[in-house]
């Protein structure tokens, strides 16, 4: 579809259980106005994630929250793709932390596969945080947006801030993980400088396209 322009007060669902994300983006959209909701607020059941991609992904929980709601939902899908492990975890980045959200585990399950592989040294532990963002309007139309940042993982994790795999991912020229960075310097979003993590990257395409200043 072509990209909506969203108004200041307009309602928008954002289509995630996922408390830490969902965090993530309403600080990115805090400039802008708008009038957020989370699906889990609303009681949206969550639709099972069978795409082959993110964009597939993030498509299919977005339509579910729009055409449930009647409003425009924003989803996310995103994860970390290792270059020794084929691109894995990548969309099952979630699942690889189990049921209860363990990314300790999951964590240390991505070192022990790299380990496995023998990828021991800097150069052979490269990785991506990739994320696509998907608005959908009620009609079940869509437009998205993707972000990417390359970097390299550490072992042992370094930091406790963000989530996920945020303190295993050094990301290239930095010399310390998105677990030891603020949100202010990790998301933070200015006019032609979309930000470093992935998802304020692909938040910076969505706000050019779609968002009221």
């Amino acid at each position: 579809m072509e990209a909506p322009n969203l108004k200041r007060g307009q309602r928008l669902v954002i289509a995630t259980h996922n408390s830490g994300k969902l965090r993530e983006i309403a600080d990115l959209l805090a400039p802008f106005g708008l009038s957020l909701v989370s699906a889990a607020e609303l009681g949206l059941d969550e639709p099972e994630e069978s795409g082959t991609d993110f964009a597939d992904n993030a498509c299919l929980k977005a339509c579910a929250a729009a055409l449930a709601s009647g409003a425009f939902a924003l989803a996310d899908d995103s994860g970390l793709t290792v270059d020794a492990l084929g691109g894995a975890p990548g969309i099952r980045s979630a699942r690889w932390a189990g049921p209860g959200r363990d990314f300790g585990a999951a964590m240390e399950k991505v070192n022990k596969a790299l380990e496995a592989a023998g990828a021991n040294a800097p150069a052979d532990r490269r990785a991506a945080f990739v994320a696509v963002l998907c608005l959908a309007a009620p009609d079940g139309q869509c437009a998205s947006f993707e972000g990417k940042v390359e970097g390299t993982l550490v072992w042992p994790p370094r930091g406790e801030r963000g989530f996920g795999y945020d303190p295993i991912f050094l990301p290239d020229g930095h010399t310390r993980t998105f677990g030891e960075m603020d949100a202010a310097e990790k998301h933070a979003y200015a006019p032609g400088k979309p930000g470093l993590s992935h998802r304020a990257r692909a938040f910076a395409k969505f706000v050019e396209a779609c968002c009221e200043r």
